[in-house]
């Protein structure tokens, strides 16, 4: 293993800690009677494993699947095809996976600006749609003849009209320009922070507060597509309470997984391949230790990248 620069703080893995790692998931069979899949990591092809879980036990379910763009995951690649093809994907496994969800529980599916047209058709027929969140991703490369590619979209779905949504524990600082006082001179709608006059807000569905991890970052992998635990706080904790399970069939590096323990959720997780498997579970015992998460401090998320670096 190279060493890395002073200030490169991503989690590395070596070929011993993936193998010891990789030993601590669970892999199931007809053979192998499991009462409890809290907070475990299962290493095992999606569409295999989902046979073997129980009905109606997941609160809430993040999803981050392949984008239907040709991206190599860990030495296996998928490959994009034409939008019909991506839907009959996405059915394929939807379908087989809304069964495990509790009937008060919600969904959140990521998706790129080409895959985004597609989950709506898919997942509005075991579904409802509650709203489509864009978020800037900051990164993206230049385009000679088109526009640069920096937005992703995450669909929000519940299972049905009965679900849970924690506006305060979302809520977002943004500084204040005009700092009304009541007649009292108190601060009106608004309060002091370090020096700064600041108010807290309810979010809207266009998210330009995210950073997505590079290698100063302390939760940054060599995963190719990995969300920012910020990204999945935010939906963690507005569509679940302590306590409550987070499912997440296409894991990848542990991101999930991550966040849903260090705000005190349950989880669950599945991936296939091994190297992502071992990061994860490598992932989830420094989250023992250490449980911040960058950009929500005391409960509360700053509103820009610049402040949280």
């Amino acid at each position: 293993m190279k060493n890395k620069a002073p200030r490169n703080k991503t989690i590395l893995l070596t070929k011993s800690e993936e193998i010891a790692y990789a030993k601590q998931a669970l892999k199931i069979s007809p053979r192998k009677k499991i009462n409890d899949f809290s907070n475990r990591v299962i290493w095992q092809d999606t569409f295999y494993a989902l046979r073997f879980l129980p009905d109606s036990f997941v609160d809430l379910m993040v999803v981050d699947p392949p984008y239907n763009l040709t991206k190599n995951f860990g030495g296996r690649t998928f490959k994009q095809t034409d939008l019909k093809s991506y839907q009959k994907w996405l059915d394929k496994w939807l379908s087989k996976v809304v069964r495990v969800l509790k009937p008060n529980a919600s969904v959140y599916i990521c998706a790129d600006w080409q895959t985004s047209i597609a989950i709506p058709a898919v997942a509005c027929k075991y579904l409802s749609l509650r709203n489509r969140i864009s978020w800037e991703r900051e990164k993206g490369r230049a385009a000679a003849n088109n526009w640069k590619n920096c937005l992703e979209d995450i669909w929000f779905f519940t299972k049905s009209d009965d679900y849970i949504f924690n506006l305060d524990a979302v809520k977002m600082q943004r500084p204040v320009l005009a700092p009304y006082r009541d007649q009292k001179g108190k601060p009106k709608d608004w309060s002091e922070t370090n020096g700064k006059k600041v108010r807290l807000t309810a979010p809207s569905n266009i998210w330009t507060d995210i950073t997505i991890p590079f290698w100063s970052m302390a939760e940054n992998t060599e995963h190719p597509t990995q969300k920012p635990e910020k990204l999945i706080a935010k939906l963690i904790l507005a569509s679940s309470n302590e306590g409550d399970l987070v499912f997440d069939p296409f894991l990848g590096s542990g991101t999930t997984a991550v966040t849903a323990k260090k705000l005190g959720r349950k989880y669950l997780g599945i991936e296939r391949e091994r190297r992502y498997v071992a990061l994860s579970l490598k992932r989830l015992e420094m989250a023992e230790k250490n449980k911040q998460i960058q950009g929500y401090e005391q409960g509360v998320f700053k509103s820009r990248n610049s402040d949280e670096d």
